[in-house]
């Protein structure tokens, strides 16, 4: 099943590291990161389980859930996790959805059969807490992923989300942002009082709004 932007993510029920989680339910009122690994004690994932697990509370700060999968028995995920803190230095601090008939994975799309027909790919979903996609991303099993990346696409789509704006490439949080097309010059001068700065005039450029000086 391919899943685009806008649409409505796949509620499921599944066993975690921390009990059974009904997703949407869990989700709650929360962003989510629902990200997917090839396979248990696998170098690269175990890597990629850790950083997040330092990361966490950026991703707290932000009232964003993260979540991952493998296709790996309950089981196999609490001896990994051990593995995980010995080699990393962080503890498994989220829930690792226990896939093992690959239900999840088939709603979202995480197995691509030229690439394996037996394990999931490099998948991160994030959604918002209307649990619409937000991002979609696909990795191979060799390419470990960037989350600090991750973390900067989400202030994106957390700032756009309540102002008319968009970000540029490269854009980090704290940066100069563009006033969307759509708002007309007479429109943003009450949405942005501080004035613009227009290098086109479909390129106007704003300090971020929100953000205290």
């Amino acid at each position: 099943m391919a899943l685009n932007l806008g649409d409505t993510v796949p509620d499921f029920t599944a066993d975690t590291t921390e009990g059974k989680v009904s997703f949407h339910e869990w989700l709650g009122d929360s962003w989510g990161v629902l990200f997917s690994h090839p396979k248990n004690f696998t170098p690269v994932c175990t890597t990629e389980l850790g950083s997040v697990a330092k990361l966490k509370p950026e991703f707290d700060k932000r009232n964003v859930k993260v979540i991952g999968l493998s296709v790996d028995p309950l089981e196999a995920h609490e001896r990994w996790s051990a593995d995980i803190a010995e080699t990393q230095g962080a503890e498994l601090n989220f829930p690792l959805i226990a896939d093992q008939d690959k239900t999840v994975a088939d709603l979202y799309g995480m197995i691509h059969p030229n690439a394996s027909d037996t394990t999931t790919v490099r998948s991160v979903f994030v959604i918002g807490p209307d649990k619409k996609l937000k991002l979609s991303l696909t990795y191979p099993a060799s390419t470990g992923r960037n989350f600090d990346e991750i973390l900067r696409v989400i202030d994106s789509l957390q700032l756009t989300a309540k102002f008319s704006v968009a970000t540029p490439a490269n854009w980090k949080d704290g940066e100069d942002v563009i006033i969307v097309p759509s708002v007309s010059d007479e429109a943003a001068k009450a949405k942005f009082p501080g004035g613009w700065k227009t290098l086109k005039p479909y390129l106007r450029v704003v300090p971020q709004p929100g953000k205290a000086a």
